[in-house]
């Protein structure tokens, strides 16, 4: 085995670990696997035998990347006040089948924390998921943002205040779906007064539509203003199906072949506190939904 042969079996060991950080720094997946190509790029690059972590090396490597990658997202003008859902991960944490989708799951990193993260500054946003996600010290992190360890720690500090104030969803997926199938039953029925029973009195629901649908305000919050938002789109409930959304119980609606929306809840307390709705075209057909994924993924 050569050298470049040795240094791409190690990688390969990592890259499961590596997509996660990214994943969660990105909140793409294609993205995410786009900076972790450029660490492989950058490790055949390298002379690392003197690197006693190469994991963590790795690790620091691909949050350069994604650094430079947030950077370019603002200088670009990017980033809008519009919502952005990132990309969910549609199963693969209850089964046990995808080993690199548990990868991406670990923590159980939802939709709603996910968007929070995406309102962080990048070196924030850094900071945060590489301390708090994956035990990296402040003195690996201060180096890549350009700050001091105590600076980058004040970095983290913040985030965490923003964080702070997501939702911690129940981990019973039992009783995940138990609230998930009354959801869909009374958008089913058209009853009105049942989905807002499901619904907790400040749920927040955040929708990413594209250019789907210009016009729909990307934010509603409250119970009955929510329950409302969800009667617009009734004409898909008996496309619905439950549906595992980044390790939690979600809803995908596949409707005449074509995927419609997968929608992330947060249940807390047995009501739904907070929906995160990507309903972009465009981006939905990237993530290769069949009309069969719903069902597969939500039995149990």
């Amino acid at each position: 085995m050569d050298e470049n042969d040795f240094l791409a079996e190690r990688f390969e060991e990592h890259r499961a670990h590596l997509r996660a950080v990214a994943y969660r720094m990105l909140g793409s997946l294609s993205e995410a696997d786009d900076a972790v190509q450029e660490a492989w790029l950058r490790l055949s690059r390298s002379d690392v035998s003197g690197v006693g972590n190469l994991g963590g090396w790795l690790t620091t490597v691909v949050g350069r990347v994604c650094l430079d990658m947030l950077r370019a997202r603002t200088a670009r003008g990017e980033e809008s006040l519009d919502v952005r859902v990132p990309d969910p991960v549609i199963g693969g944490a209850a089964d046990g089948i995808d080993p690199e989708h548990q990868a991406l799951l670990a923590d159980s990193v939802g939709l709603a924390l996910l968007v929070v993260l995406q309102t962080l500054a990048p070196a924030e946003r850094l900071a945060f998921v590489l301390h708090d996600m994956f035990a990296v010290p402040f003195e690996e992190i201060g180096p890549v943002v350009g700050r001091t360890p105590a600076a980058a720690r004040q970095l983290a500090s913040r985030a965490r205040r923003r964080v702070r104030g997501t939702a911690t969803p129940d981990t019973d997926l039992a009783r995940q779906r138990e609230v998930v199938d009354a959801f869909m039953a009374a958008s089913r029925a058209g009853d009105f007064e049942a989905l807002v029973a499901v619904l907790d009195p400040d749920v927040v629901l955040r929708a990413d539509t594209g250019a789907g649908f210009p016009g729909l305000a990307a934010t509603a919050r409250g119970a009955r203003e929510v329950a409302g938002r969800a009667f617009m789109f009734r004409r898909f409930a008996h496309f619905a199906r439950p549906a595992l959304v980044n390790g939690a119980m979600g809803i995908v609606t596949v409707a005449d072949g074509e995927p419609v929306s997968v929608m992330g809840l947060t249940i807390t307390g047995g009501k739904v506190v907070a929906i995160d709705i990507l309903a972009d075209p465009e981006r939905l057909r990237g993530l290769g939904l069949g009309p069969d994924v719903a069902e597969r993924e939500g039995r149990g």
